[in-house]
């Protein structure tokens, strides 16, 4: 066959029913205190996203020895659809020193129970320091949610704390200390 429409991409052949929607639910907050319960695992996540748009994260991670290309798209509160496939060492590797824009997000992910669910627990480092943010994933957007004492305001619509927005205005530059960002959630 040939002419201008002999080559149909791929994309155009999949049907809506046929693309998988993949969808994370999940609630996040600052922590008020660090008197979370001991962790179960913790891991050494570093991050960097390759796009600079809001509304769709395109990131590679590595997570202890382990890499990870992920694409984010948000639907509403606290509602993503999530994309994610493991990558090779050493492409993940190559991307994080030399394809990404800035440092990356350096974080300790802390997993605790409390209050019959699992709760990861990112403590900041690098150009983030600081930063103590818990999330929690639900199986519905409305499905109850008992906060420990150590958790604070909810984050999960400020923009401002997504890993992706910290990615490019870190908090060091916020010009502010964790205690007054807490504060001042705490407030609205």
């Amino acid at each position: 066959m040939s002419g201008r429409n002999s080559f149909r991409p791929v994309w155009s052949r999949l049907s809506e029913a046929s693309i998988p929607k993949y969808l994370e639910i999940e609630r996040r907050f600052l922590v008020r205190s660090e008197t979370w319960p001991q962790p179960f695992r913790s891991a050494q996540v570093r991050q960097v996203y390759l796009n600079q748009r809001e509304d769709l994260s395109v990131r590679v991670r590595a997570m202890d020895e382990r890499f990870f290309l992920t694409l984010k798209a948000g639907v509403s509160s606290g509602t993503r659809q999530e994309f994610e496939w493991p990558i090779p060492p050493e492409d993940g590797a190559a991307i994080l020193e030399r394809l990404a824009p800035l440092p990356p997000i350096e974080k300790t992910r802390h997993y605790v129970r409390d209050h019959g669910r699992v709760w990861e627990v990112d403590v900041f480092e690098g150009r983030n320091r600081g930063l103590i943010i818990a999330e929690t994933e639900l199986h519905a957007i409305d499905e109850p949610l008992t906060l420990p004492d150590w958790i604070g305001p909810e984050v999960t619509d400020d923009r401002r704390l997504t890993n992706n927005a910290l990615y490019r205005h870190a908090f060091a530059d916020w010009g502010m200390t964790y205690a007054e960002l807490v504060a001042e959630l705490d407030q609205k």
